[in-house]
């Protein structure tokens, strides 16, 4: 006979002590302290597992919560995970532009002139011009016009007319994110979308504001299980390629997201001539201290 100890094998391993590590909170996109996108940074993240990443990134409750790292490639000053509270994302931009400054809090200095992240998707150049912070655009992973049965899908999560959407794209750089374009801000500010519809989808809506003043257009993000994002820098940069590559961009603009939910979002967003798309914004670190995880 075998004792009930015997017949479940080896006791599992008691689970490591919880370590106490940095840990900071940062609005993005902002100016002025609750008016962006917060982002919970985990700084010395080392020795925690991509489960307990996850764990804490749901417990966090925020769209994105990020784990700094040491860099595992030549040219870059730190390596990032950035995790949302169901799964890990290739690349994202307000973490992006909060995981640097919160880097940069903590006493970073990068190699070169511009601080250069490591993430899933590769390396990111992130330049400082005054009290902004900006991304370089990363390439699509995806691009070109959504299929019709998706349009027809997507007006009809939005309560729009299949007439009212101007213009579609993919616009995906890693969180996979469908674009559809509408006439005027306010069209986009009106919106209602049911979420049971839009399903897994992950969508963004675009309506131009009246006149030449700052912001140009309006932009509403809309993930799945009917989460509104405040403002999205990944988004914001996939549209800025689509209206580069058809040629309706100015050299320099200002798009506004957030305002439906209370936020002031401003993402500066500037094309060089060579090209390169760079997107930023204000970040302010609004907590400070530790965790234990």
């Amino acid at each position: 006979m075998t004792t009930d100890s015997a017949a479940s094998g080896p006791a599992a391993p008691a689970p490591a002590a919880p370590v106490r590590r940095r840990f900071a909170q940062l609005d993005v996109f902002a100016t002025r302290p609750l008016r962006g996108n917060p982002l919970a940074v985990v700084l010395e993240a080392e020795g925690l597992s991509a489960q307990e990443m996850q764990r804490l990134a749901a417990w966090t409750n925020l769209s994105e919560t990020t784990f700094l790292l040491p860099p595992t490639v030549p040219g870059a000053d730190y390596r990032v995970r950035i995790f949302t509270g169901s799964q890990e994302l290739p690349f994202a931009g307000h973490p992006t532009l909060g995981t640097a400054r919160a880097w940069l809090h903590a006493g970073g200095v990068p190699a070169g002139e511009r601080i250069v992240q490591e993430c899933a998707a590769g390396l990111i150049e992130v330049r400082r011009e005054g009290d902004q912070l900006a991304f370089a655009a990363p390439p699509l992973l995806r691009s070109g016009p959504l299929e019709e049965d998706e349009v027809d899908a997507i007006a009809a999560a939005l309560g729009v007319e299949r007439s009212a959407v101007r213009g579609h794209t993919w616009a995906d750089n890693g969180p996979g994110w469908q674009v559809v374009e509408l006439d005027s801000a306010e069209q986009v500010l009106a919106l209602e979308p049911d979420a049971a519809l839009l399903g897994s989808r992950k969508v963004g809506v675009m309506g131009w504001h009246d006149g030449t003043d700052s912001p140009l257009y309006e932009v509403r993000a809309f993930a799945p299980v009917g989460v509104e994002d405040p403002v999205t820098g990944s988004l914001n940069a996939g549209i800025a390629q689509w209206l580069v590559d058809r040629g309706d961009a100015p050299e320099r603009w200002t798009v506004a997201q957030g305002t439906v939910r209370g936020r002031e979002g401003r993402v500066d967003v500037q094309v060089e001539a060579d090209g390169t798309i760079w997107v930023g914004g204000g970040t302010v670190l609004t907590v400070e201290g530790t965790i234990l995880a």
